[in-house]
């Protein structure tokens, strides 16, 4: 089996990437630290799976949970927030963290089958999914997004965000791919979490709660984290939670896209 492919600029979270490889909890592959901006084509030739900004490997750790096998293909990326989100006061196109030229690009020339991302949600980010979702229509790939809050998922804070997936639609079929509509198994496990009397459902029942960079607590792990203020430690993964995204919600997204995927295969 070929192996992954793992792009991360962040020196702390790439030695994470590598002891997460290392411990067989992400699908073995390659952890390369320049920034995406240098990476060409030809680099990704020999990989089967590809993540670019892929911090602590919260992708590939999802894409399994969810069924996905490390031998089938797929792209993830989730660009920098900072350009459009509120909390991050930046400048929009105009911002040098506005990456998704480069991924695009690289999307263009390799032609990956499937590319699953993520964003911050909100008005900010608006003209970037338009931007996101017409690049990779002009390309002929079906695309969809849905925006939904981790506490949707049963988390302790609500952290909005849109996840997306791109399908390459060679078989020319209708170019925005559908989520499934909602069954009454999906219905009911969601009044589940609703009902259930606990502030969170089991997966967070025991988290301990960090203040990030952002300055928003976050629930991880309990005993993940060293809780000496000022530690190297403590700063590095204060700045790899904050930006990872939410391995439940991940997770969720990649079950309901891959059962559209099978839809839109079976039409074919």
């Amino acid at each position: 089996m070929r192996p992954a492919y793992y792009n991360e600029i962040d020196p702390y979270a790439a030695q994470w990437l590598r002891n997460l490889i290392a411990a067989g909890h992400i699908a073995t592959g390659d952890v390369d630290e320049p920034s995406i901006e240098d990476v060409k084509p030809d680099d990704l030739r020999d990989y089967t799976q590809c993540h670019f900004f892929a911090g602590i490997g919260v992708w590939s750790y999802a894409l399994r949970n969810a069924g996905w096998p490390d031998d089938r293909p797929v792209w993830t990326g989730s660009c920098p927030c900072q350009p459009f989100s509120a909390a991050g006061k930046g400048g929009g196109f105009d911002d040098e963290r506005h990456l998704w030229p480069t991924l695009y690009w690289l999307i263009s020339q390799c032609r990956p089958e499937c590319v699953f991302g993520e964003q911050v949600a909100g008005s900010h980010a608006n003209l970037w999914f338009d931007l996101v979702q017409a690049d990779l229509e002009a390309m002929d790939y079906a695309f969809g997004c849905v925006p939904f809050p981790s506490a949707g998922v049963g988390a302790p804070h609500i952290r909005d965000r849109a996840y997306w997936v791109a399908y390459a639609d060679h078989a020319g079929l209708e170019r925005r791919l559908r989520m499934p509509e909602r069954s009454p198994e999906c219905i009911a496990g969601a009044r589940s979490v609703a009902d259930n009397p606990s502030a969170v459902n089991g997966f967070w029942r025991e988290a301990d709660w960090l203040r990030c960079r952002d300055e928003k607590w976050r629930p991880v792990e309990p005993g993940a984290f060293p809780l000496v203020d000022g530690a190297a430690a403590r700063v590095g993964r204060l700045r790899a939670y904050g930006n990872a995204l939410n391995a439940e919600a991940a997770k969720a997204f990649i079950a309901a896209a891959g059962l559209s995927m099978t839809t839109i295969r079976s039409r074919a």
